[in-house]
């Protein structure tokens, strides 16, 4: 008897493929969800994409088109808590996130976005616009943000970009430890840039190589002799001591960066020292890489 003989076989289910109608037609449930608040954000001024507005039909059944030639059939990326919108009120590209009332992290971003420190040149935290209490469930509300992107996309072109990058993000780290910030979390993902100055004509949020009409392709921009400013973002697992507090510790081990050496759940760690090891980590992973590319290596060894 073989081995075989001894095994119940399973069953194969198999399922009937979705059309590309169906895959692109139906919302998620995470879509779904935003889609219940649109009419509450346009109250508020801010307005979602076609795709997320009650009774939405896609556009592309009219004609019978390819549902990826139309901007409607463009989903929300996997983040259930981040959505994009425009500003009634100028046109603007915003990102709207869900946060629980109070929370820390949106009391740490409101407070670095105060009237006292918003203007300070270099305060690099994104800027809160508004938070808005969700008048159907008071333990949600949703921080409002200017719309950034990667601080590499498009990639870095330049010494110059790479120098100018450097030196507003160490600003950035010296202002928010300075406030009694530590943001435990400054690696590439939560580091943007404002690319408006790039796209003078837009881009869209999700197919961001494209205008806002999701299928025109923006082009290539050029980096060189633009202006750029760089900001931390996600505060949600930083941490804020009063100036006076001596020393300033933390237990956790959460964050993106695993090759950081303090992490502890049980033995207290400080949490600046980890900003200055996740950003050191950032220069060598991206910076580097990106001046390997530009073939000025030492010049990024300098830095790190």
């Amino acid at each position: 008897m073989s081995p075989e003989d001894g095994i119940q076989k399973r069953s194969v289910i198999s399922y009937p493929e979705k059309t590309d109608d169906e895959l692109f037609g139906v919302l998620s449930l995470w879509e779904a969800r935003w889609r219940d608040r649109q009419q509450f954000l346009e109250a508020h001024g801010y307005m979602l994409r076609p795709r997320y507005r009650p009774g939405w039909i896609p556009s592309w059944r009219a004609t019978g088109g390819d549902p990826m030639d139309f901007e409607d059939s463009v989903s929300l990326p996997v983040v259930q808590h981040l959505i994009d919108a425009t500003r009634l009120s100028d046109g603007a590209l915003v990102h709207i996130k869900r946060v629980n009332t109070g929370d820390n992290e949106s009391q740490i971003a409101t407070m670095l976005s105060s009237d006292a420190l918003r203007n300070d040149p270099r305060n690099h935290c994104v800027p809160i616009l508004e938070v808005i209490q969700d008048t159907d469930d008071e333990t949600i509300s949703y921080m409002v943000m200017p719309f950034l992107r990667f601080i590499d996309n498009p990639p870095f072109q330049t010494v110059e970009n790479l120098v100018d990058f450097a030196d507003q993000i160490l600003e950035g780290l010296l202002f928010l430890h300075q406030q009694g910030v530590a943001h435990r979390d400054c690696t590439h993902n939560n580091l943007m840039m404002d690319g408006s100055a790039l796209y003078p004509q837009g881009f869209h949020p999700v197919q961001d190589e494209c205008l806002p009409d999701g299928t025109t392709p923006a082009g290539d921009p050029s980096r060189i002799n633009v202006s750029l400013k760089y900001y931390f973002i996600d505060f949600g697992i930083s941490s804020m001591f009063p100036l006076n507090v001596h020393p300033k510790l933390v237990l956790g081990i959460d964050g993106r960066d695993r090759d950081v050496p303090e992490l502890s759940s049980v033995v207290p760690y400080d949490p600046f020292a980890v900003d200055i090891f996740i950003l050191g980590n950032v220069f060598r992973k991206h910076v580097h890489k990106a001046s390997d590319t530009l073939s000025v290596g030492v010049f990024a060894d300098k830095i790190i």
